[in-house]
């Protein structure tokens, strides 16, 4: 009977952990659901070598490489442009013509162009810290939050970087903080220590990313740089042409009333003495020798103007150009 009994309790025990280990488990997949789904994903999901580089060559640690790999980044080449701006296209419009977060998956657009180089990099990164703080919880994202509207009022006042945030208040209202966390992680240099640690979970080297990001978006400012230059430079020319040019036919004007006066004169002997007739018509000479001068420096100006009209058209079209290969980018476009 006894034994009978201790069967039973021992029975009971184990129903009871086994009981215990099932509510167990049960609240720790709860809790760490999405950990363990992106486990599964990671494990079952095999990149190629160049969706692997892109991570690998922007700073990110195993862990933040962990997250690029649970989104099962595709990367489209330029042939499949079609396919990428459809899959991308509803997510986010037109902001994310380079790449989009969309249903726990990251799209990449593969941008071939040696001038563009580092430009993937920065975009897998990008939708990486999409899919990092979509998994954060609420109590993360307070605490985050707070660094990243610190880290935003720092930034506010420089231009390039207000612009990109009133375009994604305009196209994706509400997600600002979103935006922020990935704008900030991989295209801003010097931020606060926290926020730098908070990062650093993700990133082995965080300044491989931003340095990738000043890389190619230093050929964009450095066209839009010269190109502004360039329009500064037309601009006094064609002042300057324009008054010396009126300057010049009025001038011109007078010049030749006088000469047509000074040989009336001449017909019919105006003059009192050879004296007084060759000083005038040494001084019409002298007239028409600067006149001379005045139209030959317009016109060098005016060649002037034309070599620098190519060379801001040149600069218009090369621009373009690289604004085609990204259809449409991250951020608008620098106008010219």
């Amino acid at each position: 009977m006894s034994q009978l009994n201790n069967r039973k309790k021992a029975g009971l025990i184990s129903s009871i952990i086994f009981c215990c280990l099932l509510i167990a488990g049960t609240v720790l997949f709860v809790v760490y659901r999405q950990r363990i789904i992106d486990q599964f994903v990671v494990w079952s999901y095999s990149p190629s070598a160049d969706v692997i580089n892109l991570v690998d060559r922007a700073g990110m640690n195993d862990n933040g490489k962990f997250y690029y790999l649970a989104s099962r980044p595709e990367l489209f080449l330029p042939q499949a442009s079609t396919e990428f701006d459809q899959t991308c296209y509803q997510v986010e419009s037109t902001t994310a013509i380079l790449g989009c977060y969309n249903g726990y998956k990251i799209y990449i657009k593969d941008v071939v162009d040696e001038q563009l180089d580092g430009i993937s990099e920065v975009t897998a990164v990008h939708e990486t810290l999409h899919a990092i703080y979509d998994r954060l919880s609420d109590y993360e994202k307070s605490k985050i939050d707070e660094l990243l509207q610190a880290e935003y009022i720092k930034l506010k006042d420089d231009k390039t970087f207000s612009d990109l945030m009133a375009f994604y208040a305009r196209s994706e209202p509400g997600q600002r903080n979103n935006e922020l966390h990935s704008i900030i992680g991989a295209e801003v240099a010097v931020i606060s220590s926290e926020l730098e640690s908070y990062y650093s979970k993700y990133f082995a080297d965080r300044q491989k990313v931003v340095a990738l990001n000043t890389k190619y978006s230093g050929v964009f400012d450095k066209l839009k740089s010269r190109a502004d230059e360039l329009s500064a430079q037309l601009t006094e020319l064609f002042n300057s042409i324009t008054s010396q040019s009126n300057q010049y036919n009025s001038d011109s004007e007078t010049l030749n009333n006088d000469i047509v006066s000074f040989n009336s004169h001449a017909n019919n002997s105006g003059f009192s003495s050879q004296t007084q007739f060759n000083n005038e018509r040494n001084a019409l000479i002298n007239r028409s020798e600067i006149l001379d001068a005045t139209r030959t420096s317009i016109n060098n100006e005016v060649d002037n103007y034309r070599i620098l009209a190519t060379e801001h058209d040149a600069i218009t079209i090369e621009s373009k150009n690289l604004f085609n290969l990204l259809d449409n980018p991250l951020a608008p476009a620098p106008s010219i």
